[in-house]
């Protein structure tokens, strides 16, 4: 399966600028959404696509490093590129530190805007791969039994059957069935893969 095309949007009070940045970004093949506040794309639904946001850091109303702090807090983190006519020093620590990919002053090269596109695409790619791994994580870990899950916290940690029966006031034969149960539902290969799971889910070890 290849990889769903993204979509950039644009949120730019600047007519004129606007127009002239879904231009620059439809030649070069990619999709646009575009929109002249920051309540306006507040309103539209979060794209299902990779995507990544450029973004205006002066305008009426919500600024781009109010919208980009509203995103964080909401959860709906999307990569964000800045550009801005009169950028401070300041403004530009303030808006990396919160994560954003780049801060273009303008006028920019438009090459330095593609690239930093391409790079804040490749960002959410995998933050969505992420995503994804880690909700299969969790639901895989929500199918254990409550005593699975206590193995499976203690294999992480470990812990020999042996061990792991003496831990649980249990037979080391019983600790192998549930071994056995809870490897099969983690779709783990190894101890290095369970370990690997449980940091992932941040699973603490019940001893």
């Amino acid at each position: 399966m290849s990889d769903p095309p993204p979509v950039i949007i644009i949120v730019d009070d600047d007519q004129s600028f606007r127009t002239f940045l879904v231009r620059l970004v439809e030649s070069v093949g990619m999709k646009t959404l575009a929109f002249a506040s920051a309540e306006e794309f507040l309103k539209s639904r979060p794209p299902e696509n990779p995507a990544c946001l450029v973004l205006d850091v002066q305008m009426p109303g919500l600024s781009g490093l109010d919208l980009q702090r509203e995103l964080i807090q909401s959860g709906h983190e999307l990569p964000v590129i800045f550009t801005s006519g009169h950028g401070d020093i300041p403004m530009t620590v303030q808006a990396m530190k919160a994560g954003a990919v780049s801060f273009l002053s303008k006028p920019f090269r438009n090459q330095d805007l593609l690239d930093a596109i391409r790079e804040a695409i490749n960002r959410d790619r995998e933050a969505r791969r992420q995503r994804e791994e880690i909700a299969g994580l969790k639901s895989r870990y929500e199918s254990l039994t409550a005593r699975e899950r206590e193995v499976f916290g203690l294999v992480a940690a470990g812990l020999l059957n042996k061990q792991i029966a003496m831990q649980l006031g249990t037979t080391e034969r019983t600790v192998k069935a549930h071994r056995s149960q809870m490897v099969q539902k983690m779709q783990a290969d190894s101890v290095a893969d369970l370990v690997r799971m449980a940091d992932k889910l941040h699973v603490v070890s019940p001893h």
